[in-house]
Formats: C-alpha cells, sequence, structure tokens
C-alpha cells in the first residue's frame, strides 16, 4: 500500500510552477555553499541531487564556475533547468539507486534527501558515496531525530523524515565519509541541520 512518501514526485511534478514561484531566491545557503565550493576544484563538477527549478542553488555554483548535473524526478523543474543553464546536465530520475557511469568532486543534496523514507535514506547514503571521487565532498540536509512528519505546502500534504544524528554518523562513517561540519538548526539558514562531508579525509586528489 503506497505511502505518504510515495506522493512527492507526483506533487512536485503536478506543482513545478508553484515551487518555483515559492522558492526563495534570496541564498541564505551561500556560507555554507562557499564552504562545500572550498574543497571543489576550479571548474570541478558538481552533482545536485533534487535540484528543483535550479534557483538559486544550481545558478550560483554555475556563476562560481562549477559544471553543474542536475537531478530530478520532476520533469517540469526539469524543463525549467534546461532553459535557464542550457550549457549544464539535467536528468530526469529518481536520486535513489542512480548510477551515472560517473564521479564528481562534490555532491549536493539541499532539502531534497529528507523527503525519503528512512529506509530509503538508509540505502541512499552508500549510494552518494559512490558518485564522488576521492576526496571529494557531499553536502546535505536533514533532521536530527528518528521521525516521520507530515507537513503541509499549499494546501497539499508533504512527508518528511529523519535518521537520528548517531545514525546518520554511524552510516556515514560507514560509507567511506567523514564528518567534516555538520550544524543542528542553523539559524542563519533558516533553522536547517547541515552536514558536509568527505570521501576519505577531504584532502583533494591532485
Amino acid at each position: 500500500m503506497p505511502g505518504p512518501a510515495d506522493g512527492i514526485i507526483d506533487l512536485y511534478s503536478r506543482r513545478a510552477a508553484d515551487f518555483d514561484a515559492d522558492r526563495s531566491r534570496d541564498l541564505h545557503e551561500q556560507p555554507w555553499l562557499d564552504t562545500f565550493l572550498i574543497h571543489v576544484p576550479e571548474a570541478g563538477s558538481v552533482l545536485d541531487l533534487g535540484c528543483g527549478s535550479g534557483e538559486p542553488i544550481a545558478r550560483y555554483l554555475i556563476e562560481q564556475g562549477r559544471r553543474v548535473t542536475g537531478v530530478d524526478a520532476a520533469p517540469g523543474l526539469i524543463a525549467l533547468c534546461r532553459e535557464r543553464f542550457p550549457g549544464h546536465d539535467w536528468i530526469l530520475a529518481d536520486m535513489r539507486g542512480l548510477d551515472l557511469g560517473r564521479t564528481f568532486d562534490g555532491v549536493i543534496a539541499w532539502h531534497s534527501s529528507f523527503h525519503l523514507t528512512r529506509q530509503d535514506q538508509r540505502a541512499l547514503i552508500p549510494v552518494l558515496a559512490r558518485r564522488l571521487k576521492p576526496g571529494g565532498v557531499l553536502m546535505f540536509t536533514s533532521g536530527h531525530e528518528d521521525d516521520e512528519r507530515i507537513g503541509e505546502w499549499r494546501g497539499e500534504r508533504l512527508y518528511h523524515a529523519s535518521l537520528s544524528t548517531a545514525e546518520y554518523r554511524e552510516r556515514l562513517e560507514a560509507a567511506g565519509l567523514s564528518v567534516l561540519n555538520h550544524v543542528i538548526g542553523d539559524d542563519d539558514t533558516g533553522g536547517a541541520t547541515v552536514w558536509l562531508c568527505a570521501l576519505g579525509d577531504g584532502t583533494m586528489a591532485e
């Protein structure tokens, strides 16, 4: 029987224009993005999972000289990305089990992977590690307690889930990822809980 998480892709597919209209462009994420980019070489490659309409995060990464590959399961959102940033790669796909046949200097999943069930998040962590080059960095947002919640957006049910902080750490380390920085409820980013991790010790490959 379908659960509440199964409606996420349909929701964003039906309401891509509404999501784009509601998505803030004030780039309060910039301090974290700048920290992330310290570990990504100039002209390096970034995989943006759950890229949405490409605004404002993918745009900022592109403006900083990085090559972006964006993945989203909502056709309308990918269409907006292709229109806005035709020189980059935009792929219509589900992030779960994703295999693009190549690796990246950085992977970002900002306010996206927490729409997956806890079991899907557990399975996703090693998938993300496999998408990184040695020394590559992963940045994602999460909750911090083992929980599932149903929020609301424009009158629609919106599913979120989280593992515990301890379990995230355990599973990241098991996948070969070291935690470089982690903040619970960062006030500067609207209360986001953010993880910045590296494959290995975070030393960029030559």
